[in-house]
């Protein structure tokens, strides 16, 4: 399938159209982002790891009735995907206490949580992707009841597929970002990536961060930290 035009470039991707209007060609970038843009580096492979990692943990929720956005990987940093409109909310599931929830609650990182936590933020650069709650989305009509309950059961669903496949590499996942969209046909579907870069992974043994943490806080071993999942995933 061919490459056409650039349609969108975010921080970590570019979007492009391509002879199907249907789908489009994602393309993973080594660019790295922290505090909404505010902190900028380059993380060596990233775009590699990311590409190959989400499609993995993609093709694995699909074989588990969790409809994804994924259609064919073309090499290590671009992936065609479906078209689809994405729903302008961040939404955060939360197994233990980590990063800004740390703050809010003040909890000491690492505490496990005793139910895990499901969050929304507007996604919206502009105002610093503010956290906001079921009230707010249906005022703002970002989206539908229907949308957010569909949502909300999937969210907690791949959650649940998602702690259990990354035990059994030796990973806790502590929480994580996923962005879901709308296809042509309304349905919602997850869409955006899951990765080092969205998610936060420990590992299960020693608590070792391997994860995009590691730049945020300047940790060091960013690529190795990213690498180590990669090489345990793809194991």
């Amino acid at each position: 399938m061919e490459k056409r035009d650039l349609l969108y470039e975010g921080k970590a991707k570019r979007v492009y159209t391509t002879d199907d209007k249907d789908i489009v060609m994602v393309s993973y970038k080594d660019d790295a982002t922290a505090f909404n843009g505010i902190k900028k580096g380059t993380i060596h492979d990233k775009g590699k790891v990311n590409n190959e990692v989400s499609n993995k943990v993609m093709m694995y929720l699909e074989e588990n009735a969790i409809p994804t956005h994924l259609v064919k990987q073309i090499n290590e940093r671009e992936t065609l995907v479906k078209k689809v409109e994405i729903i302008p909310l961040e939404v955060i599931v939360r197994n233990k206490v980590a990063g800004s929830l740390a703050k809010k609650l003040g909890l000491e990182e690492g505490t496990i949580l005793k139910r895990p936590i499901l969050e929304f933020c507007y996604k919206k650069d502009e105002l610093g992707d503010p956290f906001i709650n079921v009230d707010h989305i249906l005022a703002a009509e970002l989206a539908t009841e229907e949308e957010i309950e569909i949502i909300q059961k999937m969210a907690r669903k791949i959650n649940e597929l998602l702690v259990g496949y990354f035990k059994n590499i030796n990973i806790d996942l502590i929480d994580f970002k996923i962005e879901f969209g709308r296809t042509p046909d309304g349905q919602v579907i997850l869409a955006d990536e899951i990765s080092p870069d969205t998610c936060r992974y420990w590992d299960a043994t020693t608590g070792e961060k391997l994860d995009k943490d590691r730049f945020r806080r300047d940790m060091g071993n960013v690529e190795e930290a990213y690498l180590e999942v990669y090489n345990r995933i793809f194991a």
